[in-house]
C-alpha cells in the first residue's frame, strides 16, 4: 500500500478531502445569481439596440458577452455552492434573454415569426410542465442534449446580428430552424423523460416496505 492512500498514525485510507462551498442552498446574494441578474438586466438594453440598428458589430458583441455568461454563473455556482434561488433564476435568465433577442429580431423583420413562437411555445410549455411535475416530486434531468440545444439558438442568433451576413435570408433562416427543430426535440425528450420519470415513482415501493426491510 502507497503512503499515499494511508493517513500516518491511523492505519487506513485517508478520507476524501470535503469540498467547501461558500454559500447555503437557501442563499440569495451570491456571485453567480449577480451575474445572472445582470443579464436579465441587460435583455431590455439588447432588445433596444436590435431594434434601432439592427445588425451591429457592438451588438453582436454584446450578444457574445451574454452567451458566454451564460456558463459562467453556472461555473461560478458549482465552485461556491448551489442555490435554490439559482436553479430558478439560471434558466428563467436563459430563456429571457434567448426569447428577447427573437422577439426583436422578428420585430425588425430579420426572422419569421413562425420558427421564433415555436421555440417560445416550447420554452414557455416545458417550464410549466417541469413546475407541475416537479410539484408532485418528479424530478427531470438535465440532458446533454439541451446544451447543444442552447448553443443551437445561441449560434442562430449571433448569425442574425453579423452585418456581413444581413441579406443571406436563406442562411439566416436555415440557422434560425435548425436550432427550432433541436428545441422541439428537446423538448419531447423531456417530455418521455417526465412521463417515466413520474411512471417510476407510482410503482416505487415504500420505504418501509419489504424493498426497504
Amino acid at each position: 500500500m502507497s503512503e499515499a492512500s494511508v493517513t500516518p498514525g491511523a492505519g487506513g485510507p485517508a478520507p476524501a478531502p470535503a469540498r467547501l462551498t461558500t454559500f447555503g442552498p437557501s442563499a440569495l446574494l451570491t456571485p453567480a445569481n449577480a451575474i445572472t441578474v445582470l443579464r436579465l438586466l441587460a435583455t431590455p438594453l439588447l432588445i433596444a439596440l436590435v431594434m434601432v440598428w439592427g445588425p451591429n458589430w457592438g451588438i453582436f458583441l454584446l450578444w457574445g458577452a451574454l452567451s458566454f455568461t451564460d456558463g459562467i454563473d453556472g461555473w461560478v455556482a458549482r465552485r461556491q455552492g448551489t442555490t435554490r434561488s439559482g436553479a430558478f433564476l439560471d434558466p428563467l435568465a436563459d430563456k429571457v434573454v434567448v426569447l428577447g433577442a427573437l422577439v426583436a429580431l422578428v420585430a425588425k423583420g430579420i426572422v419569421w415569426w413562425v420558427p421564433v413562437a415555436i421555440i417560445a411555445f416550447r420554452e414557455v410549455g416545458m417550464s410549466i410542465y417541469r413546475s407541475v411535475v416537479g410539484r408532485r416530486g418528479v424530478s427531470i434531468p438535465a440532458r446533454t442534449t439541451a446544451k447543444v440545444k442552447t448553443v443551437l439558438q445561441d449560434v442562430a442568433i449571433a448569425l442574425c446580428l453579423v452585418p456581413p451576413l444581413a441579406h443571406h435570408t436563406a442562411l439566416l433562416a436555415t440557422g434560425i430552424w435548425v436550432a427550432t427543430a433541436m428545441t422541439v426535440f428537446t423538448g419531447g425528450q423531456y417530455y418521455l423523460d417526465g412521463r417515466r420519470a413520474a411512471r417510476a415513482a407510482r410503482v416505487a415501493p415504500a420505504p418501509d416496505g419489504p424493498a426497504g426491510a
